[in-house]
């Protein structure tokens, strides 16, 4: 427990958009030890509400069925209820997905986090929190792009609220990298095709990723929440290790003799990923285990952002996983060895 965070969040009420996925499961009991008024959990899906129910019967916890396409569902929400934080994590995250159906994760992850910043606002609430990706940083990928502009959105929005007398609402995002074991994500898939006798398809054994466990994801959203400022984007420093170390390291922890098999980069997929673009570090401010990526400094003064810039001559490099800490296998099995994912599944093979 981290007592910093329990003036913010003792007697509020926080919304969890999307809060039935890996986020929203992780950070509500870290959330109802900090003394929450309530805690709502907003999603579409009916199933994934009525297990996370029976798993948790603290009466703090509130559980509402709605979708962020719709703004209605937030309406009716947000205009009986006095919200104090937002967590915004309903998006399509799936790279596959998002590439096959473009237009879904438009309406999701654009227009579905403009609806709750929008009803945020019309509905004072104190500060929202959007939750964005690395694939966001330089995207090449529709997933990446939809995120990238969902960040532009709350950029925008921020403006706008600091032009507004009245209005109190605080805009602010986070952006972490892969975060270990959440659903969908490369390790319990691993594990899946190990259970089924399968070899693990390897992408390219250069290829690097961000290795950010759960709760280190959580402190960064919880973060934000205490200390972020309208329109920045905080960002958690982390280590990364390439694919192929990530499956050596998975191979020794469960005696796994089959070991992986080099398919190639698949279309949509990076053999890097940023966290902090260059053109972002030259106003980034590094806080230690953060960065704060204040917004650009145009304002709304639209003549000023044709004829208004910034040097960009110093040497500044991007915050990528090929330059961060890069963890050998030793190093990614002691990590993998301390999620209680990896511990229950080592536990029933033993």
């Amino acid at each position: 427990m981290n007592d910093r965070y329990v003036p913010s969040i003792k007697g509020a009420t926080v919304l969890i958009t999307g809060g039935t996925g890996s986020f929203g499961q992780s950070v509500l009991s870290n959330l109802l030890e900090y003394g929450p008024r309530e805690v709502i959990i907003f999603s579409r899906d009916e199933k994934k509400q009525f297990d996370m129910r029976n798993l948790n019967t603290d009466h703090r916890l509130r559980f509402v069925i709605g979708d962020v396409r719709d703004r209605d569902s937030l309406n009716s929400l947000l205009e009986t209820v006095s919200v104090t934080y937002i967590f915004h994590a309903a998006a399509l995250k799936q790279v596959p997905a998002c590439e096959f159906f473009p237009l879904e994760a438009i309406k999701t992850n654009i227009i579905g986090a403009s609806n709750v910043m929008e009803a945020a606002i019309h509905y004072s609430v104190g500060k929202v929190v959007i939750l964005s990706t690395d694939k966001a940083a330089y995207p090449i990928n529709a997933m990446g792009m939809t995120k990238a502009l969902m960040e532009k959105v709350m950029v925008a929005n921020a403006r706008k609220l600091a032009k507004k007398s009245g209005k109190k609402t605080i805009l602010c995002g986070v952006r972490y990298g892969n975060v270990l074991y959440s659903r969908g994500s490369v390790i319990p898939y691993f594990i899946s095709l190990m259970k089924q006798g399968k070899r693990l398809p390897v992408t390219d054994k250069r290829m690097t990723r961000f290795l950010l466990p759960l709760p280190v994801a959580v402190d960064l959203v919880l973060h934000a929440m205490a200390a972020g400022k309208n329109g920045h984007m905080y960002i958690r420093k982390a280590p990364a290790c390439t694919i192929e170390t990530l499956a050596q390291a998975l191979c020794e922890l469960f005696s796994y003799k089959k070991g992986y098999t080099e398919v190639g980069i698949r279309t949509g997929e990076k053999l890097h990923e940023t966290l902090v673009t260059r053109e972002e570090m030259f106003r980034a401010e590094d806080q230690g285990n953060y960065f704060q990526i204040p917004p650009e400094s145009q304002g709304l003064d639209y003549d000023q952002y044709f004829v208004r810039g910034s040097d960009s001559s110093r040497n500044v490099q991007p915050y990528t996983s090929e330059h961060t800490t890069l963890l050998d296998k030793r190093s990614v099995t002691e990590l993998l060895s301390s999620l209680p994912h990896i511990q229950k599944e080592l536990h029933k093979r033993s």
